[in-house]
């Protein structure tokens, strides 16, 4: 499936089950002084979580565009980028863990055909809700792993809505870097992980205490960029769709290919990834500065015409 399928089938699939669909916002996000840019889907359903503002409906779903800048210095690998798509299904308050899960796995087995083998599932260390929805759609044992606040909790930020959380892991089986790996070991090639199901029912405070949410909510991240790679027979996302276009132009314009040398492919990574995030930061009012995202800009431009350079 290409890109734009895998984008249509996704919302089709949580329109068909309540979804409302909405719209991405803005890469700059508006009234949250706790983030420098939209890093995930659930980043303008934050006030329906807590209970600050009226979700205008119970079931959300959208394909959000996002920017992180934490992992920079890994962009360059197969796997890591600053700037993806996230696809995204939500509940405020109404259906939780069985559903989310369930909807998960029917999506990714029945409707976009990924053999049920090859997902591997994480969960929270005593999530036995999880663990048992899981283990009723037929996942077996063996293919259920346990793991704590590290790997399986997600937080929105140093405060904001949080919990624990169940991701779902493509396996590529066995890989020559890779002897007795696990999906959370980054670095190698025999798991990506391609799905992230949060149950969203703590605050976190600026103490580090956690409290109840007024609700037990869903937020779900689906990787556009890295569904389409699976569903392309690739483990490396820039040999997906998404990335062909881009991948050509920069082929024409050093005049070096994609794929023959690792030192050449890891700078063609970084210059398509990178031209990619700052053309959205740019159209969303990022310009450069000597601070916040202006300087993030400075920081990821720099790094793409270094590499760049390093190509021709």
């Amino acid at each position: 499936m290409l890109s734009t399928e895998i984008r249509k089938a996704y919302i089709d699939f949580f329109v068909e089950r309540g979804h409302r669909q909405v719209p991405s916002i803005p890469l700059v996000p508006a009234g949250d002084p706790t983030l420098l840019f939209t890093s995930a889907g659930m980043v303008q359903f934050k006030p329906y979580f807590t209970g600050l503002a009226t979700p205008p409906a119970s079931r959300l779903t959208s394909i959000q565009k996002c920017f992180r800048a934490t992992d920079l210095d890994e962009v360059g690998d197969t796997s890591h980028l600053t700037f993806f798509e996230m696809m995204g299904n939500f509940s405020v308050g109404e259906y939780f863990k069985r559903e989310a899960i369930g909807w998960a796995w029917d999506f990714l087995t029945r409707v976009v055909g990924l053999p049920p083998q090859r997902l591997l599932i994480t969960i929270y260390l005593d999530d036995e809700e999880a663990h048992d929805s899981w283990r009723e759609l037929g996942v077996t044992e063996d293919r259920i792993v346990r793991y704590g606040e590290d790997v399986n909790y997600w937080f929105s930020g140093d405060t904001g809505p949080c919990g624990p959380d169940s991701e779902i892991y493509y396996d590529f089986g066995p890989q020559p870097d890779c002897g007795n790996c696990e999906p959370a070991h980054d670095g190698h090639l025999r798991y990506l992980e391609i799905w992230n199901l949060v149950f969203m029912m703590y605050f976190r405070h600026e103490d580090g205490t956690r409290s109840d949410l007024p609700a037990r909510n869903i937020d779900t991240g689906a990787g556009l960029e890295r569904i389409s790679a699976v569903l392309q027979g690739t483990h490396d996302l820039y040999a997906s769709d998404v990335f062909a276009p881009l991948i050509a132009r920069i082929e024409r314009l050093s005049g070096r290919s994609y794929g023959h040398d690792e030192a050449v492919d890891h700078a063609i990574r970084v210059v398509a990834d990178h031209s990619r995030a700052l053309t959205f930061l740019v159209a969303d009012g990022v310009a450069p500065s000597n601070d916040g995202r202006g300087y993030v800009l400075r920081r990821v431009l720099r790094r793409a015409v270094y590499f760049g350079r390093g190509i021709g």
